[in-house]
């Protein structure tokens, strides 16, 4: 049995509107097992699908065209990781409005009305193809807003979406490496089919920053229980981890991630946003997955 625990806002100091919708919205969910039995963390940071009514109003896109920067049902695919004894953070709001998977500052300096700060990073390869902390596109191209956009929107969302989830999860990560002596995150998510692949594409993406955050047993590991399963995996092509996997990843000190990128085509229609008959079968697989993960000991994983 599990059991949801749902966080409030912090730095509630913040405009009510930054996040809208009753008073107990809250910008992530975490489901924890009644008893955390393996050291394996699960999030999902781009499943979330609470689109504030400020950005519909003042999008240029129509709220389909939004979506397609979503995870949509990733957090759905995972959903089985408490009933085996870890605990799965998801967000609740959409990557469009502010993504997690990014520095906390990332910001491209065209979206805004004024000068940004001088801390901020305006020159990062992300902030560039326009996907920063605040996306100035979808993942098809579209120009999301109509408008420039003023910083403390910007600002305002970061406090009461990016900190937050990430307190949530350096917490998560603290209190399994607390518990075991290390920890192994697992940072869920989908890719759409990718042009330079069209001939053999991949069915899911492993992504350890070549090596550099997760120990390769731990990457080989979840890579020979997918093939297994009969699923096509590459390793860090062409997602290799983004900022979560980077940040935590830290083998020296015992705490592991591993990025895993889901096709969608196997699961979910990608013009309409719907699940697709595929999904059965998948969240089966990725139960097996999780399954054979709690069999594992993950001892090796402690420096």
């Amino acid at each position: 049995m599990r059991r949801a625990l749902w966080f409030g806002r912090l730095h509630m100091d913040l405009p009510a509107q930054t996040l809208p919708g009753p008073a107990e919205t809250a910008p992530f969910v975490i489901c924890r097992p009644a008893r955390q039995t393996m050291p394996v963390v699960f999030a999902s940071p781009h499943s979330g699908q609470a689109y504030p009514a400020s950005l519909l109003a003042e999008a240029r896109l129509a709220p389909l065209a939004l979506r397609r920067s979503e995870d949509s049902f990733v957090d759905e695919l995972f959903a089985a990781a408490p009933a085996h004894g870890a605990p799965l953070l998801a967000a609740t709001f959409p990557r469009v409005w502010c993504d997690v998977n990014r520095e906390p500052w990332e910001l491209d300096p065209g979206m805004f009305d004024g000068p940004l700060p001088p801390w901020v990073n305006t020159s990062s390869p992300r902030v560039g193809a326009g996907l920063g902390t605040i996306a100035r596109i979808v993942a098809t191209g579209e120009t999301v807003y109509r408008r420039r956009l003023a910083f403390a929107e910007a600002e305002a969302r970061i406090r009461a979406c990016w900190e937050p989830y990430h307190v949530a999860l350096a917490q998560l990560i603290a209190e399994t490496h607390a518990q075991f002596g290390f920890c192994l995150l697992i940072d869920c998510h989908s890719m759409p089919a990718h042009p330079a692949q069209v001939a053999n594409p991949p069915d899911m993406v492993l992504g350890d920053a070549h090596g550099t955050a997760c120990a390769p047993r731990a990457t080989r590991l979840v890579e020979e229980v997918l093939v297994g399963l009969g699923y096509r995996v590459r390793r860090n092509d062409p997602y290799a981890g983004g900022y979560v996997t980077r940040h935590y990843g830290r083998p020296r000190e015992a705490t592991h991630a591993l990025q895993i990128e889901i096709a969608r085509a196997l699961y979910m229609d990608e013009t309409r946003i719907e699940r697709g008959p595929g999904l059965i079968a998948l969240v089966r697989s990725l139960n097996t997955l999780i399954e054979h993960m709690a069999k594992t000991d993950w001892a090796f994983l402690r420096t």
